[in-house]
């Protein structure tokens, strides 16, 4: 293998792949990153068995071939380098990688690529791959910007608790001209659900690991806006694939395609629709920059106290407007008041809930308005953008009991 490439692409590349590096596994080429080259293409590629991502990048290839070095020593030594070509050959016979850039060089012994486990493809049209696994299944092609932001509104209300592993996954559903995520760890509940350009082939369930749509999020950060990702599910090796597009040769620090492999958790997710309010006795209309702002001040003396922040909703007298007051306690730092002008219809209400997940919600909201609805001081509320339906965006949050 002989192939040259800058240092911008291939630190981005490494940067891609690498955070689906396994760090703890028994077999040492899990903790090395593929490197492939050809058709004028570098081949970046790291699995952990549970995750797979496959990132090409644009190269000079003089011999094509393949080795598999570790990670962490490649990443590192490749982000101190200058931004100039990158010179990289294999000795076969002791499959030690050689790097030169500028007046920099470095010999890395690596793990032949046959060791390498084979990270699921698709067909894209040019035929596939000798050595690669093909997924068939059911694919769509989802709007990239679209997509981004549906997934970093649902993901952070998974569960991070891998002893409840099916509430560490998203549940995604396609169903005729409706995509729609949920995610839920058992004290907040989000649902997103978008309108398709086309219906998908059939209807279809399936719970995605929340890790895998959070770094498919970040590889669409830096993908091209003008073409779609192409998503494939394939029930019989219950797995999904996502396939975004670069920026290719554009600018330098880009990558020209990444696939993004990810094992489907195999179990039946919770019915959330079940805990969603069915109505409400109290509607609180505020500015979202502003709630958020207060909420974050009220959590400086809420993070001493179980995040606990009291929210007092207070209907207008006359032609005033309402008020919505958020308090924190701590016991040996202080406490906090905060006061919010409000469009407020109903009763008034006292109400407890975690800062951390108001801050979490509201900070995926872009709109500039939110809307909370509440029924009594122990049972759930609602929060969502003002203007969009309950069947676009819903956040459902539990009710704190603080200490007396």
């Amino acid at each position: 293998m002989k192939v040259s490439c800058f240092q911008e692409n291939l630190a981005k590349g490494l940067s891609i792949v690498g955070r689906a590096v396994s760090s703890r596994s028994t077999l040492p080429v899990l903790g090395n990153i593929l490197l492939e080259a050809k058709d004028n293409q570098l081949r970046l590629a790291a699995t952990n068995l549970e995750i797979g991502v496959n990132c090409w990048i644009g190269a000079r290839v003089d011999d094509e071939g393949a080795v598999t070095v570790p990670a962490r020593l490649l990443a590192e030594f490749v982000n101190s380098l200058p931004a100039e070509r990158i010179d990289l050959e294999l000795s076969v016979r002791t499959q030690t990688l050689h790097l030169q850039c500028a007046r920099y060089e470095a010999n890395i012994k690596g793990i032949d690529a046959a060791e390498f486990p084979i990270i699921p493809t698709v067909d894209n049209g040019e035929g596939p791959e000798e050595t690669a696994v093909v997924l068939e299944g059911s694919t769509i092609a989802l709007e990239t910007g679209g997509l981004r932001k549906m997934i970093d509104q649902v993901i952070f209300a998974a569960a991070t608790d891998e002893s409840r592993p099916t509430l560490t996954g998203v549940e995604v559903s396609f169903k005729g001209d409706r995509l729609a995520m949920a995610a839920t760890d058992g004290y907040r509940l989000s649902v997103r659900s978008v309108e398709l350009d086309q219906p998908f082939a059939e209807d279809l369930t399936v719970i995605v690991p929340a890790r895998s749509l959070g770094e498919l999020g970040r590889v669409i950060a830096d993908a091209d806006d003008e073409k779609p990702v192409q998503v494939t599910v394939t029930q019989a090796r219950n797995q999904i694939l996502f396939r975004v597009w670069g920026k290719g040769t554009e600018t330098r620090g880009a990558f020209h395609q990444v696939d993004v492999v990810s094992q489907l958790i195999d179990a039946r997710y919770p019915d959330y629709r079940a805990i969603v309010p069915k109505n409400h006795t109290t509607r609180t209309v505020v500015p979202t920059d502003s709630l958020l702002k207060a909420v974050k001040v009220a959590q400086l003396f809420a993070r001493d106290n179980a995040n606990i922040v009291r929210l007092g909703i207070q209907p207008g007298n006359g032609d005033g407007p309402g008020t919505l007051q958020l308090a924190a306690v701590s016991t040996e730092m202080g406490d906090n008041v905060n006061q919010l002008d409000a469009m407020v219809e109903g009763d008034d209400l006292e109400i407890t809930f975690n800062a951390r997940y108001l801050i979490d919600v509201l900070s995926q909201i872009s709109e500039p308005q939110v809307v909370i609805e509440t029924t009594q001081s122990n049972r759930p509320g609602t929060i969502r953008p003002v203007g969009m339906g309950t069947e676009e965006f819903l956040h459902v949050v539990m009710p704190m009991h603080p200490p007396r």
